[in-house]
């Protein structure tokens, strides 16, 4: 006998295609993913940083200033990051733009704080990519999943893939692609190229597993 009732799979594949389907994630959820989110984008931050190498985003923009001006990375990311988080407060909200102020002064203290804990004078470009890049894209990954950025393009590539559908990591890889036209004036080629490849190991996390609609927190 037919019947008009679904499927419990039906149901289930209904509800993950519903926006708002999911429970939204706790207080504490939210702030234990941001802790992790700082932590690791720090980590990943100071040891492209140790290994002379910089990356795209705001964490790019910051290694590369500090190569320019006598400021730390842990000065620049606050200060470039207004004027990006003034953007988000007008177009991803009050809640998204105070996480991503929380996590861009968090993120600078984190930085200042876990390089000197490498306790490393230095480290191989040819390994510092492959660390540095992923524990600072998994960070940057864990900030989205919790609505928030670390500020700087990522909240304009959030944006976009909020409003158009366009993947953040392929949206960050333009971005990104002009930051590294500016580096080219000032690095060494061998550590532009280890940092490009940097660049995409970070951007290859957000384009793998931060896709349109596959999660809502």
């Amino acid at each position: 006998m037919n019947s008009d009732k679904p499927t419990p799979l039906a149901v289930c594949t209904q509800q993950r295609l519903q926006p708002g389907a999911y429970p939204r994630h706790s207080v504490v959820d939210d702030l234990y993913g941001l802790f992790i989110g700082v932590s690791l984008a720090a980590t990943g931050i100071a040891i492209l940083g140790k290994s002379g190498l910089i990356t795209g985003g705001i964490a790019g923009m910051a290694l590369l200033g500090a190569y320019i001006v006598p400021l730390t990375p842990s000065v620049l990311v606050p200060l470039i990051n207004i004027p990006f988080l003034l953007f988000a407060w007008f177009t991803m909200g009050r809640a998204f733009t105070l996480k991503s102020i929380g996590v861009s002064i968090s993120l600078g203290l984190g930085v200042g704080w876990v390089s000197p804990m490498l306790n490393l004078s230095g480290i191989a470009p040819g390994h510092g990519w492959l660390l540095g890049g992923t524990l600072l894209g998994m960070g940057i990954l864990c900030l989205a999943r919790h609505n928030a950025s670390m500020g700087g393009t990522g909240a304009l590539v959030l944006w976009v893939q909020r409003r158009f559908s366009i993947n953040a990591g392929l949206s960050q890889l333009a971005c990104d692609a002009v930051l590294f036209l500016l580096a080219s004036l000032s690095l060494p080629l061998d550590k532009l190229l280890w940092s490009l490849i940097g660049t995409m190991a970070m951007n290859a996390i957000l384009i793998s597993w931060h896709k349109p609609g596959r999660y809502r927190g």
